[in-house]
């Protein structure tokens, strides 16, 4: 999956304005990133992003984090939810290549400290990568985005 060298950087700055919102305050951190980009963003909370596509599986837990980011370069979504242990990435994997995305592509596999992998089909690209967190124990961390026309 290649990625043009703009959009990868704008995706890893969404990535982490995203990941941290919670800990700032909701609403004027919503109005800097939405002025900063142009876009609509939803700094979620402790549920999945109302508009997360209904064909990307998550994998059953509870929801720790979800939040979204939709402008004129696409959309962005990132679900965090809370696991059993490392092995929930293989279920993960099992479940996406069911839906219809390609099994992890190459460069996916083991982490320091975890495992993740990069899917997509012809709508999305998302990485899935599932840790250990020092307050949460276990976690997978879903980053969909819209794939470009």
């Amino acid at each position: 999956m290649s990625i043009p060298r703009t959009r990868a950087v704008a995706s890893i700055a969404i990535i982490i304005a995203i990941a941290v919102t919670p800990v700032l305050a909701g609403c004027s951190v919503q109005s800097i990133i939405e002025n900063a980009t142009g876009g609509q963003v939803d700094v979620g909370g402790k549920s999945v992003p109302k508009d997360f596509p209904a064909d990307v599986p998550l994998i059953d837990g509870e929801v720790i984090y979800g939040g979204s980011l939709d402008s004129a370069e696409g959309q962005v979504w990132n679900v965090t939810i809370k696991v059993a242990d490392l092995a929930a990435f293989d279920t993960i994997s099992a479940s996406l290549t069911e839906a219809g995305f390609t099994p992890p592509l190459s460069g996916s596999g083991e982490l320091k400290g975890g495992t993740g992998g990069a899917f997509e089909n012809e709508k999305y690209g998302l990485l899935v990568v599932v840790s250990k967190d020092g307050n949460d124990g276990f976690i997978a961390n879903y980053t969909v985005t819209t794939k470009s026309p």
